[in-house]
């Protein structure tokens, strides 16, 4: 069954457009009041953020800043709510990537606000600034509460967040505790190393595409590889998740962000992503985003979509063009985990639209990390033969993060 997930705070904009499409096809939508589920899996899940007894005794005494958005759910209550109701001392919100209530376009300018609810100042990382605080923002907290819903890939800018704010914390001698919460996409580890000369806002650290981490693994990580710059290390605190172990299969009750809003569009987002670095639409402004792929010149399909100004996708490539292409949203779960980070689909239309290296933009680069991809997609190999190429880098990454893996396999 297709699940669809929403940002509470896009309800009423987004569930109107996506359920007609659900309903049409007999399928169920979840929304964020159906909760956590889990496959094969009794006990209980708790994030990090449920386990109120391991952080707030640290908050005490403390002016505390927050960095979250609409993920960061304490059961239906907000992390920031909560907090308020312990009366913990908040003085300030940081907001990443698509804004503190996840409304915000990819890539959009975030500005600096006030929380209308509790009248806590939020101050944008995203879109100015270099993703940093500024000198004056960092004097007024001692204690950084992180809790954010990440997707484990590479190029979602979330853990690249977490990293600016740790070493901001460790340049101005303040502590920061991350509240972990599960990777839906952790059970795996798939996808070239970056090469560090293609660093970027969508790849920050020699990781591979898929690192099967949680943030809380990644930050400790982080530490412990001495990834920050000038060798500084965090003054860091981990509450990690209760009965999740690497091979959950873990559904978020809430989309991460617009254009995530469902478990498919979570699963097929490693491979269908890197058509953001090519001429195509991967179905930004349809109900669908993530889960196809097509243009107006593909060829030999009977499925096609039109991308639309909508909510978290106000100018989506390929705008009010009539695309054709291939639907992936009944792709089974299982296959596309049995492909992992699977290069087939940018290959099928690299040749189906037979433009040579115009079918490529320079963000490519950006996204896959390495040079190799687009030389090999040109040059006429296979998917799996690509593949071969990073396989040993996999295995080698998997080695040096064994030291940080909080969580059983």
């Amino acid at each position: 069954m297709r699940k669809l997930l929403f940002p509470l705070f896009l309800l009423l904009a987004a569930c109107t457009f996506a359920q007609k499409e659900a309903s049409a096809r007999g399928e169920k939508t979840l929304m964020p009041q159906d909760g956590i589920l889990l496959a094969g899996d009794e006990a209980p899940l708790k994030v990090g953020a449920e386990r109120l007894e391991e952080y707030l005794p640290l908050l005490e005494g403390q002016r505390v800043a927050v960095m979250s958005n609409q993920t960061g759910m304490v059961g239906d209550i907000h992390l920031v709510d909560v907090l308020v109701n312990h009366r913990a001392n908040v003085v300030g919100i940081f907001s990443p990537e698509h804004g503190f209530r996840g409304t915000a376009d990819a890539g959009e300018h975030v500005s600096s606000s006030i929380d209308e609810k509790t009248g806590i100042p939020i101050w944008s990382l995203y879109g100015s600034g270099g993703g940093k605080p500024s000198a004056r923002q960092m004097e007024e907290f001692d204690v950084l509460l992180f809790d954010l819903q990440d997707v484990g890939l590479r190029f979602y800018t979330y853990y690249a967040s977490m990293a600016r704010l740790m070493d901001a914390c460790a340049e101005h001698g303040k502590q920061m505790i991350v509240l972990d919460r599960p990777n839906p996409n952790g059970f795996y580890v798939d996808g070239p190393l970056l090469d560090m000369k293609h660093k970027s806002g969508v790849g920050w650290l020699p990781i591979p595409v898929v690192h099967g981490m949680t943030l809380g693994e990644l930050a400790l990580m982080i530490n412990g590889e001495k990834w920050l710059p000038e060798g500084r290390v965090c003054d860091l605190t981990v509450v990690s998740c209760e009965n999740y172990s690497r091979q959950t299969r873990y559904e978020l009750p809430i989309a991460p962000s617009p254009n995530l809003p469902t478990v498919q569009s979570i699963y097929l987002y490693p491979s269908t992503c890197l058509f953001e670095g090519t001429v195509m639409s991967l179905g930004r402004g349809t109900p669908f985003p993530f889960e196809a792929y097509g243009h107006p010149d593909y060829t030999g399909s009977d499925f096609s979509f039109t991308p639309r100004s909508v909510p978290g996708a106000k100018n989506p490539p390929l705008l009010n063009k009539l695309c054709h292409g291939v639907d992936l949203r009944n792709v089974p779960h299982e296959q596309i985990w049995e492909n992992g980070f699977d290069l087939s689909y940018v290959i099928d239309a690299y040749h189906n639209l037979n433009i040579g290296n115009k079918f490529f933009t320079s963000f490519f680069e950006k996204l896959v990390g390495v040079d190799y991809i687009r030389q090999d997609i040109m040059a006429g190999k296979s998917a799996d033969a690509i593949k071969a190429k990073w396989t040993g880098d996999v295995e080698n990454f998997k080695k040096q993060r064994e030291p940080y893996l909080i969580y059983d396999e």
